[in-house]
């Protein structure tokens, strides 16, 4: 397994040498490696058993180094930016010959963030690269939120995971495009669609359900445990999958008709920013339970509440 710390000048020293190590955000943990390094990104890509024409989501330490990697920042991107950086927030912009084409899926655009974690934080302003980092899961899998998630499934992979805790916001970052100057959100994540139009205005919805991803978290089937979910009105499921052995994610409150130990509520005070810290976590501890199906209540679609739903709807497609 995977030697979990906080010594960031190892984390350093590993990513230098080419080594990809477990990195914290405030949204999920990552998988990083140098994102200039043609062979590192290849090593991101055959770890996690993600496609190849999935891309890849880039971060960085500033405003000022994310110019570097970019032809330009779109007026409300940069207000954004200003805004909400460092933070959930993933803006997909053209990018310059210094991204590797395999980053990209071959786009000519590149996701770039700056995450809100002070580990994290550290261990970018040291480097003199950037670090491109997906979800630190086999790809399709719940994402992690806790240091343990990812030894558990990449220990074996890797040598070393940055111990920043458990994530604060808990579901990925939001995703958006400025293609024509028309702000468009390609992946609802945790920063809501509210805050966005409430600094640049209106903005487009293009939520793919395809296998032919524009960015990060577009795939139809996603974010899944191992069990099946089914996710709508719970009172409706548990009566239609009687005959089975159920284990339910509800929102606030638990229901009738269902061992109490096979449920688990994401927030007991109907609060969207705690069931989105608790999503993932609470499904994979569904996914570890006997149990032949996992239903999952559809959350109040305001808010965090839309990405929560986009996840669950995603977990639960064939």
């Amino acid at each position: 397994m995977a030697e979990i710390g906080k010594d960031i000048g190892k984390a350093k020293e590993l990513l230098e040498q080419g080594e990809l190590v477990g990195i914290p955000t405030e949204t999920v943990y990552g998988l990083a490696g140098n994102a200039l390094d043609e062979n590192a990104v290849v090593k991101i890509f055959t770890v996690k058993d993600r496609p190849r024409f999935d891309p890849l989501i880039v971060h960085v330490a500033s405003l000022a180094q994310a110019r570097q990697l970019v032809e330009s920042f779109p007026d409300k991107a940069e207000k954004l930016a200003t805004q909400f950086w460092p933070g959930p927030i993933t803006f997909l912009l053209k990018k310059k010959g210094v991204i590797p084409d395999l980053v990209t899926s071959g786009m000519d655009t590149v996701g770039i963030r700056c995450p809100d974690h002070a580990l994290t934080q550290a261990l970018l302003q040291s480097l003199s690269f950037p670090l491109a980092a997906p979800s630190a899961n086999p790809f399709g899998y719940v994402s992690p939120t806790h240091p343990d998630h990812v030894n558990a499934q990449l220990g074996d992979r890797i040598k070393y995971i940055l111990d920043g805790g458990a994530c604060r916001v808990g579901i990925e970052s939001t995703i958006i495009g400025f293609e024509n100057e028309i702000p468009t959100i390609f992946r609802l994540g945790g920063l809501s669609v509210e805050d966005i139009e409430k600094t640049i205005g209106p903005v487009d919805l293009q939520l793919n359900t395809s296998s032919d991803p524009k960015s990060p978290g577009q795939l139809k089937s996603h974010y899944s445990p191992r069990k099946k979910v089914v996710w709508g009105v719970l009172a409706e499921l548990v009566e239609r999958y009687s005959a089975l052995k159920i284990g339910v994610l509800a929102f606030k409150a638990q229901v009738d008709g269902v061992e109490l130990e096979n449920q688990l509520v994401l927030s007991p005070t109907g609060s969207l920013e705690e069931a989105a810290k608790h999503l993932f976590g609470n499904l994979r501890v569904l996914d570890k339970k006997n149990i032949d199906i996992i239903l999952a209540e559809e959350v109040p679609d305001i808010g965090l509440g839309k990405a929560i739903n986009d996840r669950l709807r995603r977990a639960a497609a064939e």
